[in-house]
């Protein structure tokens, strides 16, 4: 008993710091227009490049992940298509922004228009239709959506860059179709 009052108040703990960052860190880089391209399989010139995101199976169905099978977040206090992140300070500790080492990322499974922006540590981050992606800190394998719906401003999104919403991960699993609960 006493060990699960220990663990659900570090969980707790894990989700207030969270929230705390996310609402008080809402800073935002100096940011460069975005650069964009289309979804699909695309390297960068010259040189191969590892798969920065792909897709992957949750229990909130088909999701964007990163190349490590993290799922990929988006913070609704962003705004598309900024061309800058808002997530900085302990926000961007519990959530770190996607990154990639080329302005075009190598995307496998991604419909959605993939992209850079600068983030806010000065570094490419990898935007998905406009928005950029994020990784959660509570998530600690592939499969984990443990982000999902925190504070009601984070949301794992889909192949082709739709933010699965609260209706999809408060109803179970979800597939996608008409009703699904995804939201754009």
């Amino acid at each position: 008993m006493r060990m699960r009052l220990v663990a659900s108040l570090a969980a707790a703990a894990v989700v207030m710091i969270a929230l705390a960052g996310c609402s008080a860190g809402s800073g935002s880089s100096g940011g460069s227009s975005p650069s964009t391209s289309t979804g699909g399989s695309s390297a960068s010139s010259g040189s191969a490049s590892a798969t920065v995101l792909t897709t992957g199976d949750t229990s909130l169905g088909t999701v964007v992940v990163d190349g490590a099978g993290l799922t990929v977040y988006v913070f609704d206090k962003d705004t598309q298509n900024s061309g800058k992140s808002s997530c900085s300070g302990a926000c961007a500790a519990q959530w770190p922004a996607v990154e990639a080492d080329a302005a075009t990322p190598a995307v496998t499974g991604v419909s959605g228009t993939v992209g850079t922006i600068t983030g806010v540590d000065g570094k490419r981050q990898v935007t998905l239709d406009g928005w950029p992606l994020y990784t959660f800190a509570g998530d600690s394998s592939a499969g984990d959506v443990t982000g999902q719906g925190v504070g009601g401003i984070w949301w794992a999104v889909t192949p082709d860059g739709s933010k699965i919403g609260a209706a999809a991960s408060s109803g179970g699993a979800s597939t996608g179709g008409t009703g699904s609960g995804y939201s754009k």
